[in-house]
């Protein structure tokens, strides 16, 4: 049976971490996370950086996982190892449906809302360019993971350039400071769907999992990978949402819509306000890439354990490449992108995706104590405490999505749920055969 080729090194794994995380959301969420800050400048920066440690203290936790089990399915594998075949095909199956499919769907639909900005377009016609963005982008990952990787590489520089040309510009030459309101009272309740948007903002940096299977040297170069790619997330992150304060004020951030653009029309005029949203939507373009990439070596993995659809688990003649997978997951989020808008499919990618990387922190306990004489190339640091508190923050975030909208909740909780009676369907269906 033919294998991915390993072809990814350390620094292609932190540029890769950087080009899939970057996508919308350092553009679109930080209007929503300064007003469930109570516009306080302050108060946002800590949810940003409070964001970026919790996905880091999940990188240091999955490092753990990925030099043990290098394997081509990341957290797919984790789950299983620990857990059983069932939680494992729960998460499969949510990440086809909900998480994988989702994102490559939100940035889609995304990247929509900065096109219109050069080309006016209707409603359906805003749909319809979210649909042929997922399906068509998420195609060119059947053509060989060298190939994609390059490309990914160029947009990772492209849209990097631009936000630290952002953070360099607007504070030197926007008055925004002078501006900012009086700070209204914040609740926890707030505070956590800021935080729930700061998440999204780091999605993807555990979708880096998925690529162990691919990576030369991976017990060395996954870890290094997933830390060097997190820090420099953070730093991008905390300087590009203060830059947009400080360009444009507080209360111009919280009223934006696209704060990247209109930071950059506000202060360097409206030419530059239109110029600044090529990167973005480049940016954007090459994270529905990456995250197609990624999801379908989950799905590959699922196929080749005999709990997903086989053809899933061959590999194209020609491209080495999941080729199947890969097409599947792109006619789901096509159809994702076609059935929603940006803010209803972020909350759901957030919420049930987290349920699954707090699982995936709980099978570092698990895998310590049912199997302690395992190699572990690489042990995360503060153990157990590291895993324990990335668990109990994934659960926060969770129980306080479900309080602040119960009926979101439950509907994504549903979904998940709903794998488990698939899962011993499909056993009963593949034993009958």
């Amino acid at each position: 049976m033919s294998e991915l080729k390993r072809v990814l090194t350390a620094r292609s794994l932190g540029i890769l971490t950087i080009g899939t995380v970057i996508g919308s959301g350092i553009f679109l969420v930080p209007s929503g996370v300064l007003r469930n800050s109570g516009g306080s400048l302050g108060i946002a920066t800590a949810v940003w950086v409070v964001g970026g440690l919790l996905s880091f203290l999940g990188a240091l936790t999955y490092a753990e996982l990925g030099a043990m089990n290098p394997g081509t399915g990341g957290l797919y594998l984790y789950i299983r190892d620990a857990f059983g075949r069932a939680p494992a095909f729960a998460y499969g199956w949510t990440l086809f449906l909900v998480i994988g499919s989702g994102t490559v769907a939100t940035l889609a639909v995304a990247s929509t809302t900065y096109l219109a900005g050069w080309i006016p377009m209707s409603p359906l016609t805003q749909k319809l360019t979210a649909v042929a963005i997922a399906f068509g982008v998420s195609l060119i990952n059947v053509f060989g993971t060298d190939r994609s990787t390059t490309i990914l590489k160029a947009g990772t520089w492209l849209k990097v350039g631009a936000i630290v040309f952002l953070v360099l510009a607007l504070p030197a030459l926007g008055g925004g400071a002078t501006s900012a309101p009086a700070p209204t009272p914040v609740t926890i309740g707030s505070a956590g769907l800021a935080l729930v948007s700061v998440l999204w903002a780091y999605e993807g940096w555990q979708y880096l999992t998925f690529m162990a299977g691919e990576t030369v040297d991976p017990q060395r170069n996954f870890p290094k990978g997933l830390a060097i790619g997190v820090f420099g997330l953070i730093a991008i992150y905390v300087a590009a949402a203060t830059a947009y304060v400080v360009g444009i004020g507080a209360e111009a951030v919280m009223g934006s819509s696209r704060v990247a653009a209109d930071a950059a029309g506000t202060v360097l005029g409206p030419n530059w306000g239109r110029l600044i949203t090529i990167p973005i939507i480049v940016s954007m373009v090459t994270a529905v890439q990456a995250n197609a990439m990624m999801s379908a070596r989950v799905y590959f993995a699922m196929a080749r354990d005999g709990v997903f659809f086989a053809p899933m688990g061959r590999l194209h003649q020609r491209y080495q490449t999941p080729a199947v997978a890969i097409a599947s997951a792109a006619v789901v989020s096509a159809a994702l992108a076609a059935s929603g808008t940006f803010e209803v499919l972020l909350s759901y990618v957030v919420f049930v995706g987290w349920l699954f990387y707090a699982l995936g922190g709980l099978a570092v306990i698990a895998l310590r104590r049912v199997r302690p004489d395992a190699p572990r190339p690489f042990k995360v640091p503060g153990y157990p405490w590291t895993p324990a508190l990335f668990v109990l923050s994934g659960l926060a975030i969770v129980v306080n999505t479900v309080v602040q909208d119960p009926r979101r909740g439950i509907i994504g909780l549903g979904a998940s749920a709903l794998a488990i009676p698939a899962y011993y369907l499909w056993q009963r269906l593949a034993a009958s055969r």
